[in-house]
């Protein structure tokens, strides 16, 4: 897929530089001059938040601090009323409704789900939003979406009027939900969720949150405002009307106060954010066409790929996708490829699941092709064997550009949900050696070269950072560790289990018959396209 250029956009005015970034969008390429989102923003703290239970913990030690007048927004596509967030027990509603009965404006978008029998979140996140709706708060349930779509976006909004040092906000993959509350232990959350037999009763899962302070917090902000103002109606099936009715919280939206200026600068990061919204009937106002700016930022960032793709994703299932990959290890004889991805689907029964099959194996058949033995899809366990589940969104792009979101590595994240992702480039470089492994003169970024050892560190159970900083030694480095790990269970797991937890990625091959019947459903519902007819005949986003 090509993205091709659109009118500038009038948030152009807005960017905190008019000069083109190598790694960042132009208002330009990001293909939609309706939205007030400005291009990017410098100046942030941004830090990881890597699994569940840290960011609940650090999300519910933040909403604690704030009081009457201040502003609580929240976008997410599950949320489970009774998923504990705190040491102490606390809730997640409980959390909200706390700081609803203190004066805080509390707001939220909750993707009003299409039904419970797909095991989605209806019952769920209509039961929370009538718990915090009873103390003063507004949470919508929103299906402004297209058929079978979803909002997806996953993020929270702290604003302090009088008080912007606490300004903040926690964004990427993460839902307040159960089976996400899990640490860098694995041994899960005892909040679980039904799930394939093959993690266990208690699925150990593996996510990761960003949070950030500074100017990017307006943006954040803005991303809210746009879809809190959307004019269409909250529900999209009139079909069903009187059930929409039914479940439709007993609360008139109002509008939101007028927004405070940015958070001054107080890090060292650029962020820019990129987002998916689907053509829809009526349009987005603040995209009519709908964005793809998830995808153009991606196709960018991989254009100056030179020496190490790392990935994290749930899913991993597009060829659209894989292709764009595909076309960064064609172009670059020295790049190599590391991809992280569940052992298995979440659902091993569900009609989903055979689709899935033939769509990861289509995906991860086109990166090989492309990159031979410079491609590495590996997945997770815990010491005792079990799989971790990675529903992490993930990519660092030779340590210097970095995302964590909402999208996974497929086509109906990139076209077809809502999906709200940070690219973060870093102004602190990181000193040590190689201080610029793409050797474009970019030099290693601290977030980004931070990001990758943490998530490697976990991965391969190393104290340090040995081995693992230089991309060719650190590939080395995993490598030894899976072969080792791979080795042992062939030789029926004698002697002592070698350290890491990372072992080559071995997906089932679906016969003629479930690849004839998967590619309908696939291209269908399981991974559709939300782009204009006139993108989809060009190929373009």
């Amino acid at each position: 897929m090509t993205a091709p250029d659109d009118a500038p956009s009038p948030a152009s005015a807005l960017a905190d530089s008019e000069q083109p970034h190598p790694w960042f969008l132009t208002a330009l390429q990001r293909g939609n001059r309706h939205t007030r989102l400005r291009t990017w923003s410098e100046g942030n703290d941004v830090r990881p938040l890597v699994h569940g239970r840290p960011y609940f913990r650090a999300l519910a030690a933040a909403v604690e601090e704030m009081r009457s007048g201040d502003l609580l927004l929240y976008a997410g596509w599950r949320v489970d009323p009774d998923e504990i967030v705190a040491d102490d027990g606390t809730t997640i509603s409980r959390l909200v409704a706390r700081a609803a009965r203190r004066g805080v404006d509390v707001r939220g978008l909750i993707w009003r789900s299409q039904m419970d029998r797909l095991r989605f979140a209806r019952r769920q996140n209509r039961r929370f939003a009538e718990l915090v709706n009873a103390v003063g708060g507004q949470i919508l349930l929103d299906q402004r979406v297209r058929p079978f779509g979803s909002h997806h976006q996953k993020f929270f909004v702290l604003r302090h009027p009088g008080r912007p040092e606490l300004d903040r906000v926690f964004l990427g993959g993460i839902d307040v939900a159960h089976s996400r509350g899990d640490d860098a232990s694995h041994h899960g959350d005892a909040q679980h969720v039904p799930f394939n037999r093959w993690y266990g009763g208690k699925p150990s899962w593996h996510d990761v949150q960003i949070t950030a302070q500074g100017p990017a917090v307006r943006d954040v902000e803005e991303c809210f405002r746009e879809r809190w103002e959307d004019p269409a109606s909250l529900s999209r099936r009139p079909g069903h009307l009187v059930r929409h009715l039914l479940d439709r919280p007993r609360v008139r939206p109002t509008p939101l106060p007028e927004p405070l200026p940015a958070p001054e600068p107080r890090g060292t990061a650029a962020v820019q954010l990129l987002r998916t919204y689907p053509q829809r009937r009526p349009g987005y106002p603040f995209a009519p066409q709908g964005e793809r700016s998830v995808a153009r930022g991606y196709a960018k960032a991989l254009r100056r790929a030179r020496r190490l793709v790392y990935l994290e994703d749930q899913y991993m299932w597009s060829t659209d996708v894989a292709e764009v990959f595909a076309e960064a290890l064609r172009r670059q004889p020295r790049l190599q490829l590391v991809v992280v991805v569940p052992r298995f689907p979440d659902h091993e029964v569900d009609a989903p699941f055979p689709v899935a099959l033939h769509a990861h194996t289509q995906a991860l058949d086109v990166v090989r092709a492309a990159g031979g033995d410079r491609v590495h899809i590996l997945d997770v366990e815990i010491d005792t064997g079990r799989p971790v589940y990675v529903h992490s969104k993930v990519c660092v792009v030779d340590d210097v550009w970095a995302s964590v979101g909402s999208d996974n590595f497929n086509r109906r994240s990139w076209t077809h949900d809502s999906e709200l992702t940070a690219a973060v480039v870093d102004g602190a470089q990181d000193p040590r050696e190689p201080r610029d492994p793409g050797g474009l003169g970019d030099g290693a970024r601290v977030f980004a070269r931070g990001l990758r050892l943490e998530l490697w560190r976990e991965h391969l159970d190393l104290p340090d950072d040995t081995g693992l900083v230089d991309p060719d030694e650190a590939v080395q480095t995993l490598l030894s560790s899976v072969t080792a790990l791979d080795a042992w269970y062939a030789g029926g797991c004698e002697g002592p289990r070698p350290r890491g937890r990372l072992r080559t990625h071995i997906m089932t091959t679906p016969t003629a018959r479930q690849r004839r019947t998967a590619f309908l459903a696939y291209r269908a519902f399981v991974d559709p396209d939300g782009r204009p007819p006139q993108m989809k005949v060009r190929g373009h986003h």
